[in-house]
């Protein structure tokens, strides 16, 4: 397309849950809905169309040894453009990834700095290690330098007691976020137990990651908060694995990880069932390869999350979380086409047939 084409995208166009429009414009890289007069130069895409893809727990610049260098980041940036994911929450890195911001072929980054973890209690070379005195400091620190969050290390393996332990008191982390909070940014937590949920949630985090620890007598604490959950189910389809390589020095742990595991979808659709906000995030990064929307939606609704639904926990309604618009009119055209209509199976979110970016079809 050149720059004065006009991109014609006629079929469905999936804006909303009640939105459902027969055709879309995208003219001067915005989305419109009235037919621009006197053009010419028009390019018609045929299929249903979704807002770009939102990875809520994504991790750009992150490789298994820690922070990789910027052609690493870029082909893990490229692989989730082309599957679609055109909006990450970067839930935690060390690289600087400010240099993609400059990149309209990339997707859009909304980060929350750098993991914050207590001594010796998270994936080495991943987070700043500190004690809970200078939580807090550390906290603005990251508050300053993300895009309105903050990620925290909620519990991790304390291996005196051999299993999943809180890393902070009370008292810390509620100054903690109250910090992050004053400098107008949300705060996240990675936590896999059930004793670290309570004091978080009732110190006011925003939002926790993978959420396997969550159990009946919490749920309605984070309904009434409205306590979004990120469930990441691509990593957790991972914890037996570990849990066998931890056996021989970890037994307790590893017999925690199972069945943090075994009762992983029962969790999510109990969340889902109280009205707790659920987006899809895929932990991609780290240990697990870029590109996994599509498998972390099917994860959704094979944990009995309608479709429709599933689809919002990645677009609109994600979109409208992370405070980033959608199809609206006037909105940078980011969107995703299909060759079929995802609400009937969503598994066609694995084989785009158009990828539009800043109003551009990426080839």
């Amino acid at each position: 397309m050149s720059d004065g084409a006009v991109l014609h995208v006629k079929g469905r166009v999936l804006a909303g849950p009640d939105d459902v429009r027969d055709e879309l414009w995208v003219v001067g890289g915005r989305v419109c809905y009235d037919r621009p007069a006197g053009t010419r130069d028009v390019t018609t895409v045929e299929g249903w169309a979704l807002p770009g893809l939102v990875d809520a727990h994504c991790h750009v610049g992150l490789g298994a040894e820690g922070p990789v260098d910027a052609d690493t980041a870029e082909k893990q940036a490229l692989t989730d453009r082309e599957t679609g994911t055109l909006l990450v929450r970067d839930a935690g890195s060390p690289s600087d990834t400010r240099w993609i911001d400059d990149r309209d072929d990339l997707p859009k980054i909304i980060r929350a700095g750098r993991h914050i973890a207590r001594t010796r209690r998270y994936i080495r070379n991943f987070a700043w290690e500190i004690e809970p005195d200078d939580l807090v400091a550390y906290v603005g620190r990251e508050a300053r330098r993300g895009d309105g969050w903050v990620k925290l290390v909620g519990d991790w393996i304390d291996r005196d007691l051999g299993d999943l332990a809180p890393c902070w008191p009370r008292g810390a982390v509620e100054a903690a976020i109250a910090e992050a909070h004053r400098l107008g940014a949300r705060v996240t937590a990675h936590c896999f137990a059930e004793n670290s949920l309570r004091d978080l949630v009732e110190a006011g985090i925003d939002c926790i990651e993978h959420a396997t620890g969550l159990t009946e007598d919490l749920i309605p604490l984070f309904a009434e908060r409205g306590v979004a959950i990120v469930p990441t189910l691509v990593n957790i389809a991972t914890f037996p694995r570990l849990a066998d390589g931890g056996e021989k020095k970890f037994p307790r742990w590893s017999a925690h990880m199972r069945r943090l595991h075994e009762r992983r979808y029962d969790t999510v659709r109990a969340a889902y069932d109280a009205g707790i906000p659920v987006f899809v995030g895929t932990d991609a990064g780290g240990s697990l390869p870029h590109g996994l929307v599509a498998e972390e939606v099917a994860e959704l609704v094979a944990a009995g999350i309608p479709p429709l639904d599933a689809l919002a926990a990645t677009s609109w309604a994600a979109r409208a979380w992370l405070g980033r618009p959608g199809l609206e009119e006037g909105a940078p055209a980011d969107l995703v086409v299909y060759e079929a209509d995802p609400r009937a199976d969503v598994r066609v979110l694995a084989a785009p047939r158009r990828v539009v970016l800043n109003g551009r079809v990426v080839e």
